[in-house]
């Protein structure tokens, strides 16, 4: 089964410890959704896939990845 696998919170406490609450208001999102991603229950938007990767300053495919 194909899935959307990502490193979300492992470069969140690398990028300072950023809290699920500070990336959320960084890049448009409730904590809560932030917290379904990083578990896998959720999968953004193109666009919120887009701007979690520029608020952890690492590029798409660094964030996600697409395992098929």
């Amino acid at each position: 089964k194909s899935r959307l696998t990502n490193h979300v919170k492992t470069l969140r406490f690398l990028s300072q410890e950023m809290t699920q609450s500070e990336l959320g208001e960084k890049v448009g999102l409730t904590r809560q959704t932030i917290a379904a991603i990083e578990i896998g229950k959720y999968s953004p938007s193109l666009e919120s896939a887009f701007r979690i990767a520029d608020a952890l300053g690492r590029p798409l495919e660094e964030v996600f990845q697409w395992e098929g």
